[in-house]
């Protein structure tokens, strides 16, 4: 008897999905509550458990199908799998080499099982399906073998920073890892072949339906609002030494590192007590104020850029800031985050500095009003009581809906935050 498992309730509004991956293969063992699927929706990743225990059936749809909340996708056969699971597995594949087959224990992911090497299309070997596409993509290119690979990943799967961590072992001469056992005559048959000088090549990958969200919101933030961006520098000396004397203290009492972002958190709810139009919105012909801050922090994740959360963090300390922000970002680079952790959100916080920017134009994140662009920090000459100096700045830019923010009020909003920022005592003081 089977049992069919559904497209769970995705959250408010959200009516279908996409089948990203699927985390198991028909045959394969599977215990009540286990992850089999990944769905991408609009803005996270979601997994699919399974409602019973027993061997993965059918698979209703395909990877990259758009599925609809309630729909069947696959059916979970009554019974746990016979200890010698899927014994064709274990014949002579057509290249007349054998894989020895082991069901998963308990614990182990069914990724790590090796499987016979069959080229596919485009000569690219039939990896393991619990690889996203991304990952699986990757692997191909630098000729790895993903079970020498440790994973970092929810569960132990391999994430992209994992691939091109060992691509770059590899390269500095470290031990490469090795081709997999079962057919070592056929990876050099079953690898591309390298391309001929001057080869042009394409290549299609279809949207994701997170990245086509992405496009669709920041689109419709271009029609709506009435962009206009400013901007200041503030010298981050002050700062950078506040961190250097207290950050050991922090860390062993707090147990987190202190980030730049608390002291940036902090100076924003600040801010924005002061200028309440800048934590606002327009909804029809009526502006709502918000009497607290929900700050949404711009963090990167393998799938595109997401926006969690920090609520109510004008009544944070700098601890819990920190804190939630590290939790945010491991957790988007594992596809954790939940949608309730990202609806809402007053104003919004993109750091583009760890990433090398020196200036740029943020969009705003609809329903907001404002968004501010934090850059990458570098020695510039400034004058100092006379006096030019080098001093670390760092270009803020504050890209605001001008139907509802005025200039004068953009502009003392930055200078509120440079003036926190320079003279960190002002946290503390409340000033």
């Amino acid at each position: 008897m089977a049992t069919d498992v559904t497209v769970p309730t995705l959250g408010e509004s959200i009516t279908e999905a996409t089948l990203g991956q699927w985390l198991k293969k028909p045959g394969d063992p599977v215990k009540a509550d286990e992850p089999i699927a990944s769905l991408e929706t609009d803005k996270v990743a979601v997994e699919v458990p399974s409602p019973v225990a027993g061997t993965m059936g059918e698979q209703v749809v395909a990877e990259g199908d758009t599925v609809e909340v309630g729909a069947v996708i696959a059916r979970i056969e009554a019974g746990g799998a016979p200890a010698a699971a899927a014994p064709a597995a274990a014949e002579p594949s057509a290249s007349g080499s054998e894989t020895a087959v082991n069901p998963p224990g308990p614990g182990e992911t069914p990724a790590l099982r090796e499987e016979p090497v069959q080229p596919a299309a485009g000569g690219e070997q039939d990896l393991p399906l619990t690889l996203s596409p991304a990952v699986r993509r990757l692997v191909l290119e630098h000729g790895l073998d993903p079970s020498k690979i440790k994973g970092t990943g929810k569960d132990g799967r391999l994430t992209k920073d994992d691939v091109l961590a060992a691509a770059k072992a590899d390269r500095a001469g470290q031990a490469a890892p090795a081709a997999p056992a079962s057919a070592p005559a056929q990876a050099p048959a079953s690898a591309p072949a390298p391309a001929a000088d001057g080869d042009r090549r394409e290549e299609r990958v279809r949207m994701t339906r997170l990245r086509q969200t992405i496009a669709s919101r920041l689109k419709e933030a271009q029609n709506t609002a009435a962009l206009l961006t400013t901007f200041n520098d503030v010298d981050m000396t002050a700062v950078i030494e506040a961190r250097a004397r207290y950050k050991d203290l922090f860390e062993k009492k707090h147990g987190i590192r202190l980030g730049f972002m608390g002291f940036f958190v902090k100076a924003a709810c600040l801010a924005l007590r002061d200028i309440p139009t800048v934590n606002a919105y327009i909804d029809g012909d009526e502006i709502v104020y918000h009497d607290y801050v929900d700050v949404s922090v711009a963090v990167s994740a393998p799938n595109g850029l997401v926006v969690p959360v920090i609520r109510n963090a004008d009544r944070m300390s700098f601890a819990d800031i920190e804190k939630a922000i590290a939790d945010f970002g491991k957790r988007a680079r594992d596809g954790a985050l939940t949608m309730e952790e990202m609806k809402g959100g007053t104003f919004t916080i993109s750091n583009g500095g760890v990433f090398g920017s020196l200036l740029s134009t943020p969009i705003i994140n609809p329903p907001q009003s404002a968004v501010l662009g934090m850059h990458r920090i570098e020695e510039r000459p400034v004058v100092r009581d006379g006096q030019i100096v080098a001093r670390p700045m760092m270009y803020l830019a504050l890209s605001y809906d001008h139907r509802l923010i005025d200039g004068r009020e953009a502009v003392t909003f930055l200078v509120r935050m440079k003036e926190a920022i320079e003279d960190p005592t002002r946290l503390l003081i409340d000033l």
